[in-house]
């Protein structure tokens, strides 16, 4: 299938590992030129930006940002402007995975969560938007969402869960205003999946969340990112508002 994508513009925001890395390897395959934030190792970093620029035609900056710091996410997005001219892609993929029971949880560590999870998807896409319609042309917003956007947690995580599904339902109503513009606004619902976020509580406890996934596995972020990658596309272009579940079948929607 060709998904037209060859010579796009895409930021990913937490693009140095995960599911990030695998859908800026996806998008680099597709001919995407690619800027994303990071706050990982700078030697890791350069060596992942290094691999990728060996192995496929495109350019690819990474760009050190906070996203919890309202000043480096705005410059994060002028500096991926500046290197990439125009954006076609906004991958909202960065997010905090904090432990603790509702009566633990402190305000700082709720209002982080938010910030990271939901309000920097949301000045991201403002900023996007704004940029597409300056430009007059059309765009794609994809966000990472989760399971737990619609189940809730069950493991100590109710401020990620209140996070994503603020996430789920800001991207329905953004996609209403912005069709208009021809931008494409959609989320990918994703379960457990084999990354270091996860790694310590799934390896202390296997059982407990493979009983939870009907297909009997954890998924790889490369399978999800190829879902993130389709949406991005022009083939993805009569859906919006949509969330797509790509669980193993946890969420079933």
């Amino acid at each position: 299938m060709e998904l037209k994508l060859a010579q796009k513009n895409a930021i990913v925001t937490g693009g140095a590992s995960g599911l990030g890395s695998q859908v800026i390897r996806q998008l680099a395959k597709e001919g995407v030129n690619i800027a994303f934030s990071y706050l990982s190792s700078e030697k890791e970093v350069h060596q992942f930006v290094e691999s990728i620029q060996n192995d496929y035609d495109v350019k690819v900056v990474a760009i050190e940002a906070d996203l919890a710091d309202e000043k480096q996410l705005n410059h994060f997005f002028e500096a991926s402007v500046d290197y990439l001219e125009t954006i076609d892609i906004l991958i909202n993929n960065a997010a905090i995975w904090l432990t603790g029971q509702v009566e633990e949880i402190t305000s700082e560590e709720w209002d982080l969560t938010m910030m990271v999870n939901l309000k920097s998807p949301f000045l991201l896409s403002q900023l996007f938007v704004n940029h597409k319609k300056k430009l007059k042309s059309a765009g794609h917003i994809v966000n990472i969402t989760s399971q737990a956007a619609f189940h809730g947690s069950t493991t100590g995580h109710a401020h990620y869960a209140a996070s994503k599904a603020g996430l789920v339902t800001f991207s329905i109503s953004l996609a209403r205003e912005v069709a208009q513009y021809g931008i494409n606004v959609n989320n990918v619902a994703v379960g457990i999946m084999r990354t270091k976020m996860i790694e310590k509580k799934f390896t202390e406890n296997p059982d407990y969340y493979l009983n939870r996934i009907p297909v009997g596995r954890v998924s790889e972020p490369k399978e999800i990112a190829k879902i993130v990658v389709f949406l991005a596309s022009e083939v993805a272009s009569y859906m919006t508002g949509a969330t797509v579940d790509v669980t193993g079948g946890m969420l079933m929607r």
